[in-house]
């Protein structure tokens, strides 16, 4: 019955340099997204619901992952840290099909602030209740890969 609904996809780690030398993030705001799931059942008293809804920001998630691994998020990006200091992008870049459900995958991309250049990039995609459960899973499995596997 359950044949269709397969792992997640490992996530995806791409290193072009090490990130170990920087110690200063500054994470380009994103927008929060609020979702909402439920259903509806009747019996023979009525038409009975319930619904969840959740909000996310996906630079609020980003941002304490990396405080969790000893970084510290600058407000603004500052010249004078610019040598360790890490720009951090996040996108939704994709969606894929898992029978009862769908995942949604996200990815986060690590720029130098002095040469602009990628450092690294991390892609996990996540399935919950929610989408908003979807980005907060995909972002926490993509930055465990990164990390965990330094």
């Amino acid at each position: 019955m359950f044949s269709s609904c397969g792992a997640l996809k490992t996530p995806v780690i791409v290193r072009n340099a090490p990130i170990e030398g920087y110690r200063y993030v500054f994470i380009t705001p994103t927008k929060e997204l609020t979702s909402s799931a439920g259903g509806t059942y009747g019996g023979q008293y009525g038409i009975y619901g319930a619904s969840t809804t959740k909000s996310v920001n996906p630079s609020d998630v980003i941002s304490g992952g990396l405080i969790k691994n000893g970084f510290v998020v600058l407000p603004e990006l500052k010249s004078e840290l610019n040598n360790k200091t890490l720009i951090v992008n996040y996108g939704e870049s994709g969606r894929r099909n898992r029978g009862l459900g769908y995942t949604i995958e996200v990815t986060i991309q690590f720029i130098s602030a002095e040469t602009h250049e990628l450092v690294c990039s991390c892609t996990a995609e996540g399935q919950g209740e929610t989408e908003a459960d979807d980005i907060r899973q995909a972002i926490r499995r993509a930055l465990a890969g990164l990390f965990d596997n330094k």
